[in-house]
C-alpha cells in the first residue's frame, strides 16, 4: 500500500465506519481529497480505481485490518493530518454515532501520535463542527 492508497483508505474506513455510507459522506470524502496531492492530479477513473481497490479491502478484510495495513505506510504529519480529516468526515452527516465515537476514538490511539496531540487534532475539528448557535 503506498502512502496515497493508506491516506485514502482511512478516509474510506472512516466514511464506512458504521456501516452506511451516506450521500453527505460520501459527498464529504470526495470534497476532502480532491484538492489535496496526490489526489488533484489524478482522473475520475484513476480516483474510481482506487477506491474501487480499497473498497474490495474494506469488503474483504474490514475497516480495522485497513486502518492497521494503512497505519505503517503513513509519516507523523501524514497521520495527524488522516486523523483531522476522520473526524471531519465523521461530523460530515452532522450527527457522530457511537460506533463513529467508538472508531475515531480507537484511530486516535492507533495513528501513535505524541501524548496528547491526537486529542488536541480530534478537540480542534470538533470546535470547528459544533453547532454553537444552534438554539
Amino acid at each position: 500500500m503506498t502512502e496515497s492508497e493508506a491516506f485514502a483508505a482511512i478516509a474510506l474506513a472512516t466514511v464506512a465506519c458504521d456501516g452506511v455510507l451516506g450521500k453527505d459522506e460520501a459527498h464529504a470524502l470526495r470534497l476532502q481529497l480532491e484538492y489535496r496531492t496526490p489526489y488533484k492530479d489524478r482522473s475520475e477513473s484513476e480516483m474510481a480505481m482506487l477506491f474501487d481497490q480499497l473498497l474490495k479491502r474494506l469488503r474483504e478484510q474490514g475497516s480495522r485490518q485497513l486502518i492497521k495495513d494503512a497505519l505503517p505506510q503513513l509519516k507523523e504529519s501524514q497521520k495527524e493530518t488522516a486523523l483531522a480529516v476522520a473526524v471531519q468526515l465523521v461530523h460530515a452527516d452532522r450527527t457522530v454515532t457511537t460506533e463513529e465515537q467508538t472508531f475515531l476514538n480507537e484511530l486516535a490511539q492507533s495513528v501513535d501520535l505524541p501524548q496528547g496531540k491526537a486529542q488536541a487534532v480530534m478537540d480542534a475539528i470538533m470546535a470547528l463542527n459544533h453547532d454553537s448557535l444552534a438554539s
